[in-house]
């Protein structure tokens, strides 16, 4: 064999570098679009891959509990603006 293909056959392959988690940020983003269903694959498959379930289901009631305060808001400003 020559020198080149003996150190090409001796290198060992790259490994891909190690997953990184997902940041909060990123988590938080990901449950946004997730719950307008606008999530691309491609980040879906990340989320599966990177994310931490417990921190998806608890920025996912965190996210459910402030939309439901959000509407009872509106509501009663509404309601209190109509004068009922």
């Amino acid at each position: 064999m020559s020198e080149d293909k003996q150190q090409h056959k001796d290198q060992q392959p790259a490994s891909p570098p190690p997953a990184q988690g997902m940041s909060l940020g990123d988590t938080f983003k990901s449950v946004l679009w997730a719950a307008l269903g606008v999530q691309s694959s491609k980040s879906r498959e990340r989320d599966f891959t990177q994310g931490k379930f417990s921190h998806f289901v608890i920025l996912g009631v965190a996210f459910t509990l402030g939309f439901i305060l959000v509407l009872v808001g509106v509501v009663k400003l509404v309601l209190h603006l109509a004068g009922v």
